[in-house]
């Protein structure tokens, strides 16, 4: 059975920053990408970040380009995503998933599995 496991989550001030983790079990995603999703109350969840493995280029979600930074190790099935420069607009459930092909990463339905979630919550 795969799991997918995040923590890192919390309560900080505008400007802070938080470091989430995934860490994946039961599998392995090395060819295939890892990332993370944003869920906001009344919102669609919506793409933050991803790397496919097989190419090793992150990206991003325009929004967070220049704040956050996605990395990981491969051969651990870990993911983290570093998130500086919060804004109370950052605030959301963040979700880990694995499994999408690389050229889908920033697609919902192309991810396989998911995490339970993680809150954050930025305050102005």
């Amino acid at each position: 059975q795969v799991q997918l496991v995040e923590s890192g989550g919390g309560l900080v001030q505008a400007g802070g920053s938080l470091r989430l983790s995934c860490a994946a079990a039961g599998r392995t995603f090395s060819n295939t990408g890892m990332g993370w999703f944003r869920q906001a109350p009344g919102k669609e969840r919506e793409f933050v970040a991803a790397i496919p493995w097989s190419v090793g280029i992150p990206v991003y979600a325009d929004s967070v380009k220049g704040r956050f930074t996605i990395s990981g190790d491969n051969a651990k099935n870990t993911v983290y995503l570093l998130m500086n420069g919060l804004k109370p607009e950052d605030t959301a459930v963040y979700y880990c998933a694995a499994g999408a092909t690389a050229w889908s990463v920033r697609k919902i339905d192309a991810y396989e599995y998911w995490g339970q979630g993680t809150q954050v919550t930025v305050s102005s």
